[in-house]
């Protein structure tokens, strides 16, 4: 890149999967009508105080646990004082100096086989604020209008020091991070939605410097592929500006999705522009010792782990091993599958080829799957132990993902029952010696290979029916008597 090399950071917003807001007893539901999810707290009315919602101690904690943080036993909640339309306080909820969580760590798995440890700085509770709506509606040509119903939800902010150096390093990493709040069951990661959003602050230096450069903050990241893209956008953008003799300003940058291209939104703030204050109004978070250790000792098996799980009781490939268990329902759709005493990498296969690619077409996840996993797993069960072909196993599939019918019923249903009755097949396999001479007379000189053709001709006069490994035997069966009776 020109002699430069990019350095770095996030910062990411999960929002906590609890039923209430972090300072009130207002729905988080997703989808409401404007505004209907407030009350005197989070619209900040006088007199109002806040009352911390406890399950977002718990969830914290338990993120913490998983990247191997120092979950502190004291934590403040300050107060963050900015303007902006749709923050009704004027301030914030968070925690500055004394967050709940720091020192973690989180592996990812380069594209050149190798791992790096990326460190985790903090973790810190806060409440979110409202949103400000530019389209769509009645004066939106004059207009903003506001809607404070995202006004307190719960966010965990998760800050990793400057260790990222690449757009595809932080796309493993957020879909790493992704993976386990999704195991942990404290953040559901739908981006869409605003459940996890990500600011990333990017700066280059020369290779070699120690010295980091001017950064700048990348906003209004929506997809883990928009974050890929803005942070090697940004990464030009600022070599162009120091190759041609400019300096790189710091600002905050809003992303453009649709025209590829980023504009500047305000000048970056440092910390004392917020003027940081304990709030008066909330108590100091105090652990309880006991709970933090049982909460440790409580964890899901996490994605690393179940992954090494994979690769070593499964025999799955390392590729293999790393998509299914990036996302914790198809992980559990696949041991589900497992159920049936079936070939591992045969459902891998499925699940990786044919499954995600009707899901994809569909713009299906897993959990939206029309094939229940038992079902898949029998349907292997039936290609593996020979009663069903693999061109028959296509055909079932099919029905299977467009009728959601168990496998078993679907074969009597469309007439797909394989055919072992050895006197109809011997029938079978007499015509089609009959008909190839020539590849017979190739068999008995030796040319072995040829019994796939003779066996494929016999699968295609059965339409697929027949049982192969019986036709196998039926045919050496015959070829090896002819042979014996022109000895």
């Amino acid at each position: 890149m020109h002699g430069y090399e990019a350095v770095i950071g996030l910062e990411v917003h999960a929002q906590l999967a609890t039923a209430t807001k972090i300072f009130c007893s207002c729905a988080t539901e997703f989808g409401a009508e404007p505004n209907d999810q407030t009350c005197p707290v989070c619209l900040g009315l006088p007199g109002s105080l806040p009352v911390l919602n406890r399950e977002v101690i718990t969830f914290a904690a338990k993120f913490g646990h998983a990247v191997g943080a120092q979950i502190n036993d004291h934590s403040v909640f300050a107060r963050k004082n900015y303007f902006y339309p749709d923050l009704p306080k004027g301030y914030q909820i968070s925690q500055y100096d004394q967050p709940i969580v720091s020192n973690g760590h989180l592996e990812i798995s380069l594209q050149n086989g190798g791992k790096k440890n990326v460190r985790i700085a903090r973790a810190h509770l806060e409440e979110d604020a409202g949103q400000s709506v530019h389209d769509g509606m009645p004066q939106s040509q004059n207009k903003t209008y506001i809607n404070l119903n995202r006004a307190g939800i719960p966010l965990l902010e998760i800050v990793t020091e400057p260790d990222l150096s690449s757009p595809d390093e932080v796309y493993e990493y957020l879909t790493e991070l992704k993976s386990i709040l999704q195991y942990l069951e404290i953040c559901d990661g739908n981006m869409e939605e605003g459940s996890l959003r990500c600011d990333a602050n990017v700066s280059i230096r020369p290779i070699g410097q120690k010295k980091l450069g001017t950064r700048t903050e990348m906003k209004n990241l929506n997809s883990f592929n928009h974050v890929r893209r803005a942070v090697q956008h940004e990464i030009d953008r600022q070599i162009a500006v120091v190759l041609q003799g400019g300096v790189v300003d710091q600002v905050t940058l809003l992303w453009d999705a649709e025209s590829q291209r980023s504009r500047v939104m305000r000048g970056k703030e440092e910390s004392h522009d917020y003027r940081y204050f304990p709030d008066p109004d909330l108590l100091p978070i105090v652990l309880d010792q006991a709970a933090n250790s049982e909460l440790a000792n409580r964890l899901p098996e996490l994605p690393q782990v179940k992954r090494k799980r994979f690769i070593e009781d499964f025999e799955l490939p390392q590729i293999d091993a790393h998509i299914l268990t990036n996302d914790k329902h198809l992980a559990a759709y696949f041991e589900a599958a497992l159920r049936h005493n079936c070939s591992p990498k045969l459902v891998a296969n499925w699940m990786l080829t044919e499954l995600l690619r009707e899901l994809k077409g569909l713009d299906h996840g897993i959990d939206r799957c029309p094939i229940a996993a038992t079902d898949l797993g029998r349907m292997v069960a039936l290609i593996e132990g020979g009663e069903i072909s693999g061109k028959m196993g296509k055909q079932l599939f099919r029905l299977m993902f467009d009728t959601g019918k168990a496998p078993d019923k679907l074969l009597v249903e469309h007439g797909m029952v394989q055919i072992k009755d050895e006197t109809i097949l011997i029938g079978i396999v007499e015509k089609t010696l009959g008909q190839y001479e020539d590849q017979v007379e190739q068999y008995r000189s030796g040319k072995t290979k040829v019994l796939g053709f003779l066996v494929g001709q016999i699968m295609r006069e059965t339409k697929g029916k027949a049982n192969p490994n019986l036709v196998n035997q039926l045919l050496i069966e015959r070829l090896n008597a002819e042979m014996s009776s022109h000895a």
